[in-house]
């Protein structure tokens, strides 16, 4: 038997893409009778991918790709986006959701929930939340977010969060996501195609989106795959190499931020694996061996992925219906997609 290692994720970029496209088409002309596809273009990996295989499924023509930044955006993630808009030859629609957000009071009760910690917080700080890194994290079943600063002269503060500031935050935040997810199924409506969503399976196995926000979408083509598996297909789509190379970020707040430092707590490389390792029964001696972890920290990573997936529960789960004679049921070619 082969040792477990970075090999097992391994695929023939080729044949996936054939596969991802053909399933495309099917959902968008055959399922859902729609005409092309909508995008939020963010600059990273997964989306880029994403727009990707749907100009492989549809046609650049029938792809339409949105840059949706904000106050608290990088520069980069526009400037990346359209530079993946331009390769793939795909039209791009820039909307600016600042004021959306200003008005739905995003930034004001972000502060104000900062601010119940550290009073003497302004908007002219730079700001983001963060978990402890494996190495901080300890053996406990909790890991507890902080919240990091830095004043206008420069001065760095961290302070952990209460449970009440943290929920205020991520509320708050969460409005740029809804609001993104907005502004694309208006496209959508009005062109007759679908919205795309663009979560890994890290993602979307551990809850890492935002209900009706990020999460909300008519497809998710790479759902299934795992963060390396994507590097696998961007390499072989071409999508560009500084694309390539940025390091995954959230590009939520106003601090750069990785998504390691604000979910995973693990490299993704490595989470890949544990997630693996876990969703497949291993030993966490096995995966320890591949990840260069120890089998401590391995289980204590397990124990993280069943807390994100009972948390994930929730959002997943559809409205409930007090009958559900009202549920709609699956069209034929729907079960064949399934």
């Amino acid at each position: 038997m082969k040792a477990f290692g970075p090999d097992v994720l391994k695929l023939d970029p080729e044949q996936e893409t054939e596969r991802i496209a053909a399933i495309i088409r099917q959902q968008v002309f055959q399922q859902f009778h729609r005409r092309g596809a909508v995008i939020g273009l963010s600059g990273g990996i997964d989306s880029s991918v994403c727009a990707a295989l749907s100009v492989r499924a549809l046609g650049a023509d029938r792809v339409l790709g949105l840059f949706t930044p904000e106050a608290d955006s990088s520069g980069d993630s526009l400037r990346l986006g359209r530079l993946l808009a331009d390769g793939l030859g795909v039209e791009g629609i820039l909307e600016e959701i600042t004021a959306i957000l200003e008005g739905a009071g995003c930034y004001r009760r972000r502060d104000e929930a900062i601010r119940t910690l550290v009073p003497e917080y302004t908007p002219e700080y730079k700001c983001k939340i963060a978990l402890p890194g494996l190495a901080g994290a300890g053996t406990g079943t909790y890991a507890i977010y902080s919240v990091l600063l830095r004043s206008p002269a420069g001065v760095e503060t961290k302070v952990r969060l209460t449970a009440e500031a943290y929920r205020g935050i991520v509320a708050a935040t969460n409005f740029k996501q809804r609001t993104r997810k907005m502004i694309e199924y208006y496209h959508a409506d009005n062109r007759h195609f679908v919205v795309v969503g663009t979560p890994n399976r890290l993602e979307y196995d551990l809850g890492f989106f935002v209900k009706n926000g990020d999460g909300a979408a008519d497809i998710k083509p790479i759902a299934h795959l795992y963060k390396s598996q994507v590097y696998q297909l961007a390499a072989y789509l071409n999508v560009p190499e500084e694309i390539r190379l940025r390091p995954p970020t959230t590009d939520t707040y106003s601090l750069e931020q990785s998504q390691e430092e604000f979910y995973f707590s693990v490299s993704l490389e490595k989470m890949d694996l544990c997630l693996y390792g876990k969703t497949h029964g291993l030993d966490p001696h096995a995966v320890a061996a591949a990840t260069g972890l120890s089998a401590d920290q391995v289980s204590w990573v397990y124990g993280q992925i069943e807390g994100k997936r009972r948390a994930g529960e929730y959002l997943h789960a559809p409205p409930l219906l007090a009958d559900n004679e009202l549920d709609p049921q699956p069209t034929e070619s729907a079960k064949q997609a399934l």
